[in-house]
């Protein structure tokens, strides 16, 4: 269980997580001009371990994102894996656990630029179970809101003001009564979820958007491509989508880090597998929990396991003298 008072990474130090605070007048907070990831790690009672999935991929991914933004980070992708390493084993969690990273832009002017204003980083964690509640199945609407363009906020970064367009559509799917919705490109095609990737299955056949639909590079994504084929001898076929497609598919799902495997049982109020989750989502969904659970040693490469882990950080303070 965790303990009490939770620790946080913040600006080079670990600190209990009522300490890590930053200004209002925070460049970051004031302009969206902050990054991040989403991480899991699942505890698994009876290896009394705790697995982080594809944390490195993740960190890589930030990376990427720290280049489209002008940053600087002070740590490199091992040393980012070490501080979340150890930032559990102080924490303690024994359930599924969320991580956020985040790299921002802490100066504290009036202006968005981004140059002369230097990156700050902060990590934390919190308890984090099934995203949708346990629903079963998805009730989808494709959205009126069209996906931020490359050109102008590019999806492959996770950037927390891009959120402003991922919350307009989701509210919206909610106030209609929806528990989730789709969301479409300026062409017209779907891109994605509010905050994750689609599949659709038709004729056997896994299908889903391409990277160039301004979706995010989604990680979970990635895996279930890969899975997919080794498992189950499914490939995947990444080519734009129809709306019209959706209302026809065998099955549909979501994917990602906070969604996992999220069945859709209906889009536009058009039923999905007789509104049930379909037979072949069900196994990537059972596959995708095993393996992030370490319970299939094929994937043991994805998964970082947190107690034993024999590199640590100082647990009072990582190095921010290093040039940026």
């Amino acid at each position: 269980m965790t303990q009490n008072k939770p620790y946080a990474f913040f600006e080079g130090k670990f600190v209990p997580i009522n300490e890590a605070k930053i200004s209002i007048m925070n460049n970051g907070f004031m302009y969206g001009t902050a990054i991040f990831e989403g991480i899991r790690a699942y505890w698994n009672p009876n290896h009394k371990q705790m697995y982080v999935f594809r944390l490195r991929e993740h960190f890589e991914r930030m990376m990427d994102s720290v280049k489209i933004m002008h940053m600087q980070l002070k740590y490199s992708v091992d040393e980012l894996c070490e501080i979340v390493v150890e930032l559990l084993k102080m924490n303690k969690p024994e359930t599924d656990t969320y991580i956020r990273p985040s790299a921002y832009k802490a100066g504290e002017k009036i202006g968005p630029s981004l140059e002369s204003n230097p990156t700050e980083f902060s990590i934390f964690t919190v308890a984090f179970g099934d995203y949708f509640h346990g629903v079963e199945g998805l009730k989808a609407m494709v959205s009126s809101w069209r996906r931020v363009e490359d050109n102008a906020i590019p999806a492959r970064a996770k950037i927390t003001g891009a959120y402003a367009n991922t919350a307009l559509a989701k509210t919206d799917a909610l106030l209609a009564g929806f528990d989730e919705c789709i969301v479409l490109s300026e062409n017209g095609h779907v891109s994605e979820g509010s905050a994750m990737n689609i599949f659709m299955v038709k004729r056997g056949k896994l299908i889903t958007t391409p990277t160039t639909e301004n979706i995010l590079e989604g990680i979970t994504r990635a895996s279930v491509m890969e899975f997919a084929k080794n498992e189950l001898g499914l490939e995947t076929q990444c080519r734009t989508i129809d709306r019209s497609e959706l209302y026809i598919a065998d099955e549909l799902f979501f994917c990602g880090t906070g969604a996992q495997i999220a069945p859709i049982i209906s889009v536009d109020k058009r039923p999905i597998s007789d509104n049930k989750a379909g037979v072949i989502t069900n196994q990537i969904k059972n596959i995708y929990l095993d393996i992030c659970r370490g319970e299939m040693p094929t994937y043991k490469h994805w998964l970082t396991e947190v107690y034993d882990h024999k590199n640590t950080v100082d647990k009072k303070q990582i190095a921010v003298s290093k040039k940026r």
